[in-house]
């Protein structure tokens, strides 16, 4: 788990040719490296061992609905937005055994606590956005009475490599959340990649022990302007805001906004958005049992607030239909999260708006419930 330091945000630069060192270094570390690639279409981490596996010259287009990838002629690595998914997965399972139980010859039962799977992984690539929502999740599953022990084993052993973003998509607002797009937080080595190579800042001391292990010299001031300079241009171009005022209180007086009956229309409740989310942490228990009854699994599994069995209380759901759903989503996401993590839920990645089958915004629908107070 990346344990900040001060005093080691001075920029080293790596050359373009010697980018292939740091994945290098990294295995000869002992981290299995996952980096961003293209699969099935779309932008998404995978194991990789060379950088040749990385998507040279992708761009990508996201809309409302919409996910598209386009090659250009050029050599940039991380010139696209936020992946697929995000860095959720490699530390919220989406499926796990907590325990077994099991049943002798004689009917004594036994139970036996699952050892989670937690290899040392390094996340080449990890988006400002997503930082925030893995933040978030720390908040969550380690930062309670309660540590969650199979979230903190794959926490401690994540080695994080942040990027700056410099191309947004049309469905990014994280400069309206204030989590990007260049990331502040939450890494040990972060990337600003400009056309010679590698702009590498270190936060953590496990990223300046890695810093030290490559060929890396002081950034100069064209190279740092040239960093700059892309940063703030991808600020500038995302146009898409969160409503203004007191968010939290004006969403929690409008329960009874008829916007939510019209977002209701539209919205399948097929799960997509909290699925792809960097921070939503719902799940369910299950059983699982063999056939000849002598063993059972405990098993915890994704699960979204917008799946009818979510809400059940004494075998009924209490968010009975799908507007009541989305809106416990959607104030929860925006309004309630400040209350329970001292922020918003939402960190501005726009996932949930490229990948919703309808493509319902949720900035959209924010304003149109706020619109009907007026």
């Amino acid at each position: 788990m990346t344990a900040e330091c001060e005093g080691v945000a001075e920029a080293r630069f790596l050359a373009a040719a010697d980018r292939q060192r740091l994945i290098d270094a990294l295995m000869d570390a002992g981290h299995e490296v996952h980096g961003p690639v293209v699969r099935d279409g779309v932008i998404r981490y995978e194991p990789i061992t060379t950088i040749e596996e990385l998507p040279r010259g992708w761009r990508d287009e996201q809309q409302p609905g919409r996910y598209r990838l386009q090659r250009q002629d050029d050599e940039r690595l991380f010139a696209w937005a936020a992946p697929a998914h995000s860095l959720k997965p490699h530390v919220f399972a989406p499926r796990e055994t907590l325990f077994t139980a099991r049943r002798d010859t004689e009917g004594r039962l036994t139970f036996e606590t699952a050892e989670p799977e937690a290899p040392r992984i390094a996340i080449l690539g990890a988006r400002a956005c997503d930082l925030a929502g893995l933040f978030l999740q720390d908040k969550h599953f380690l930062h309670g009475p309660h540590a969650d022990a199979a979230y903190r084993a794959r926490r401690r052993n994540l080695f994080l490599i942040a990027v700056h973003c410099t191309h947004p998509a049309a469905t990014c607002f994280c400069a309206a959340t204030g989590d990007g797009p260049v990331a502040r937080y939450g890494y040990d080595l972060a990337i600003g990649e400009i056309d010679a190579g590698w702009l590498l800042t270190a936060r953590s001391e496990a990223g300046v022990a890695m810093l030290a292990r490559l060929p890396v010299q002081e950034a100069d001031e064209e190279q740092r302007q040239a960093a700059d300079a892309a940063f703030t241009a991808a600020t500038r171009a995302q146009t898409r805001r969160l409503p203004e005022g007191d968010l939290p209180a004006r969403l929690a007086a409008l329960a009874e906004s008829p916007a939510w009956a019209e977002v209701a229309e539209r919205c399948l409740a097929c799960g997509n958005c909290t699925a792809v989310c960097p921070s939503c942490f719902c799940h369910a228990h299950v059983e699982e049992t063999d056939l000849d009854g002598g063993r059972s699994r405990r098993l915890r599994q994704w699960d979204s607030c917008f799946t009818a069995g979510h809400s059940l209380l004494h075998g009924r759901p209490v968010r009975a239909d799908i507007a009541s759903r989305y809106r416990q989503w959607l104030t929860h996401k925006l309004a309630g999260w400040h209350e329970q993590y001292d922020r918003s839920g939402c960190s501005g990645c726009g996932r949930c708006i490229t990948w919703c089958p309808e493509g319902i915004d949720l900035l959209a629908e924010a304003t149109a419930v706020l619109e009907t107070a007026e």
